[in-house]
């Protein structure tokens, strides 16, 4: 494995790897992501193995243009045509009825699809030099910490990967907005983009979806995004001193005190630069061998949303 610059050279060395059934990380807007080609069972396989994810966890298919698209998807309805004129490329992630071509490895077996065109220019130039729609979860080992940067995918994944593109930190940090349209408007995932900016496009969105079985999109597990070190959702005023000694502490805002490590998302309050930071910060709290991590609750509005669902089920 090798951790090399992007550049048009070893986009086009990675391209030719994926073509040949092999698997790379790469950057895009929201996280790094693992890639192979979408419409290759075997290819997709070594996904799952290298992850060591579930079959029954789907993964999402990522397209350049109209004509991948076509590829993965049987139809687009009104209301998925309008979300991509608003969104694509960027951060958000529609299910969509699957095209034959799909592997069911790629959906879990499932009638749909979920697929998202990136905007970041490594990514669309890697899906445009291989030619073909790329599958792509996060660049980790199943429900660990999320990769934001090609460090992060290089100590998660060791010599399990053929090549990972370093374009830097990424640039959102958390994962992109997962929504199903039909039979109705739903939030699967919150994520990059906020539900309030889709709801503005599609009307309301159903929350708290019941899926009663498999997972319907990606990221939907009850524990997933977790640090090795214990995490809980706690505030620090309800943290006697005793407690704090050893433990590190992911604040909103404000540093406490007592803590033997403590990370600020946003001195400020934005919730977007909290957002960018979330892994980033989580990921050097997790490298200190703490006991344990506090993580401080936020504002639970636009992008608060996404990063308290990756907090909760980092503590489940």
């Amino acid at each position: 494995m090798a951790v090399v610059p992007a550049t048009a050279q070893t986009i086009r060395r990675a391209a030719q790897t994926l073509r040949d059934g092999g698997v790379v990380a790469f950057p895009t807007e929201t996280v790094y992501g693992l890639a192979a080609l979408a419409l290759d069972a075997h290819a997709a396989a070594r996904i799952f193995e290298i992850k060591e994810r579930p079959s029954f966890d789907p993964l999402i298919v990522h397209v350049s243009d109209e004509d991948m698209l076509a590829l993965v998807a049987r139809e687009i309805s009104p209301e998925a045509r309008a979300l991509m004129r608003r969104f694509w490329p960027g951060a958000l992630t529609i299910v969509l009825p699957r095209a034959d071509a799909v592997p069911g490895i790629v959906t879990a077996g499932l009638p749909t699809v979920a697929v998202r065109m990136p905007s970041h220019p490594v990514a669309l130039a890697l899906l445009r030099e291989t030619g073909a729609p790329i599958a792509a979860p996060s660049a980790n080992r199943f429900g660990g910490l999320t990769p934001t940067r090609a460090q992060h995918v290089e100590k998660m994944l060791g010599q399990r990967v053929e090549c990972i593109l370093d374009a830097g930190p990424t640039q959102l940090g958390v994962e992109s907005t997962i929504v199903r349209l039909d039979p109705r408007p739903a939030l699967l995932r919150p994520g990059a983009i906020a539900a309030e900016e889709i709801e503005a496009i599609v009307g309301p969105l159903e929350r708290n979806v019941d899926e009663r079985g498999a997972p319907l999109a990606p990221g939907r597990l009850a524990h997933h995004y977790a640090p090795a070190t214990p995490l809980r959702v706690v505030a620090s005023a309800g943290v006697p001193p005793a407690e704090r000694h050893g433990s590190g502490y992911l604040a909103f805002q404000h540093a406490p005190q007592g803590y033997a490590a403590v990370r600020v998302l946003s001195p400020s309050g934005d919730l977007g630069d909290a957002a960018a930071r979330l892994f980033d910060l989580l990921h050097e709290l997790d490298a200190l061998g703490l006991e344990r991590i506090d993580a401080e609750p936020v504002p639970e509005r636009g992008l608060g949303l996404a990063i308290m669902d990756r907090l909760r089920r980092a503590a489940a």
